[in-house]
């Protein structure tokens, strides 16, 4: 009997704690209570600012009100390509089909540079892709920064290495399931990237990537090792630029892959 008595003293404390009987409205926070470690502000602390209000899109997946559009089905006017061996910028070569880019006439880049941020992007292979296998079966990529690959990859019933299946930074770090739907279906990429931390144009925290494939998570804040490399090991040595354009990869397979709602907003 003394046991279920303290139990509900407890219990009666408890709710009473937290103004369950208060009749008056809630406090809009506190200036009473101690500093959170490392920070200015108190716990619940009344004069900390409120988060910005983003109105998200009013379809699931399409871009929201902060986001900073790349593709939006109708032009592909924020993307540019390079001519061959020569840095000069010329317009994307990419035709647009049915609302959606047609990854075919080499790399394209964004015209805006980015350093950490978050990234939408949706893309499918050929349904009857079937002429080729591994790597060369709906290979495409997305590089953060000009230098850190995000492997894009038909791994529908394609065997290929660990490191090159799509969720992959590629080279370094598979996937930790295969999140693929079958050829054909829209694959969906939300990936949040952070940009390395650099002094002097040194790199002193390396870069760390978190992706999700198909609502799925495929890496878990990974460390970046370096700049992507193929058949070799990476590291940060050299200078970095404190933001770049992402690069969106043509990898030159028949039939070409397919994108559309691609759109980014940018991180602190």
């Amino acid at each position: 009997m003394k046991i279920k008595l303290l139990a509900v003293s407890v219990l009666v404390t408890t709710v009473c704690a937290f103004g369950a009987d208060d009749k008056g409205p809630w406090p809009l926070g506190y200036s009473d209570t101690p500093l959170i470690p490392g920070t200015k502000w108190k716990v619940h602390d009344i004069d900390r600012p409120a988060p910005p209000v983003v109105k998200p899109a009013a379809k699931l997946g399409d871009a929201p009100a902060d986001a900073i559009v790349i593709f939006n089905g109708k032009d592909s006017s924020q993307l540019f390509s390079r001519e061959k061996d020569s840095p000069k910028q010329i317009p994307c070569p990419w035709p647009i089909e049915n609302g959606e880019l047609v990854v075919k006439g080499g790399d394209c880049w964004s015209k805006m540079e980015f350093a950490s941020c978050q990234l939408h992007l949706e893309w499918k292979s050929h349904p009857t892709n079937q002429l080729g296998n591994s790597q060369k079966k709906g290979n495409a990529g997305v590089f953060f920064m000009d230098r850190y690959e995000s492997q894009m990859l038909d791994c529908d019933n394609n065997p290929t290495y660990a490191d090159g299946m799509t969720g992959a930074v590629y080279g370094q770090t598979p996937p930790m399931v295969n999140a693929m739907r079958k050829a054909g279906e829209w694959q969906v990429y939300d990936i949040v990237f952070t940009a390395p931390k650099l002094k002097g144009g040194k790199v002193v925290e390396p870069a760390r990537i978190t992706t999700f494939v198909n609502g799925i998570c495929v890496q878990n804040g990974t460390v970046i090792m370096g700049p992507t490399m193929h058949k070799k090991t990476t590291d940060y040595s050299g200078t970095f630029p404190e933001k770049a354009s992402f690069r969106f990869q043509d990898h030159k397979n028949e039939p070409p892959i397919r994108m559309r709602n691609i759109w980014v907003r940018p991180l602190p």
